[in-house]
């Protein structure tokens, strides 16, 4: 029997960059730092289903607990040195749960919303808001009306608005945190470009002369 449930996929920003500059073990180790960032995250109900790559999906059956769980999500990441900016979103619909699989067209509508979200945001859908009990906990911002693959309406599709405390420096070059620039490797002659090693630096000089972003 399906059940009405809360849904959120989240994965991290620039992961392929980061496995292809510091290899697989690196990668793995990152892995299994957001594994336990997420477990730490959980709030209520909140489960782990799956991870996919760098993609988790969590379940809930309170749309509340699963917003407070993202939020606890963007907070943790965004704080932690050399890690990824998380992004990804939040759905409320139906899944019908056999053996340890779940099955439905939402977990396909919250896929394709995920890949709308930004890197350091989530978004999420009319319905998801609808359900919350307490939808003042964060305020949504509407990025207006989406064509997603394979749903044959166009969405609307909200940003949830988390204020950011603090800047942060991305390594151009594996997408990493630069939480505190101070003990990051600097570019020698050009401002506000950090690296989280000095191999990052080398290969930036090497191949591309484009600044870092800031989030």
């Amino acid at each position: 029997m399906e059940q009405e449930l809360a849904i959120l996929m989240a994965d991290l920003s620039g992961y392929t960059a980061l496995t292809e500059t510091h290899g697989a073990v690196s990668a793995a180790d990152l892995i299994d730092k957001y594994i336990r960032i997420a477990e730490n995250c959980l709030v209520g109900n909140t489960t782990i289903h799956e991870r996919t790559g760098d993609e988790i999906m969590f379940i809930s059956d309170s749309a509340d607990d699963l917003l407070k769980t993202a939020l606890l999500l963007e907070v943790q990441t965004s704080s932690e040195e050399h890690f990824l900016l998380i992004h990804g979103g939040l759905h409320y619909g139906k899944l019908l749960k056999r053996g340890n699989n779940y099955f439905g067209a939402s977990l396909n509508f919250v896929s394709r919303i995920a890949a709308k979200a930004n890197p350091g945001s989530f978004v999420c859908s009319d319905d998801y808001i609808k359900a919350l009990k307490n939808p003042s906990a964060v305020s949504f911002i509407s990025t207006g009306n989406h064509s997603l693959k394979n749903i044959q309406d166009k969405k609307e599709i909200f940003a949830l608005n988390i204020p950011k405390n603090q800047h942060h420096f991305i390594d151009p070059v594996c997408r990493m945190l630069i939480v505190n620039p101070q003990q990051a490797v600097h570019h020698p002659t050009e401002s506000g470009i950090y690296f989280c090693s000095s191999s990052c630096l080398h290969y930036f000089q090497a191949n591309s002369k484009q600044p870092a972003s800031l989030v």
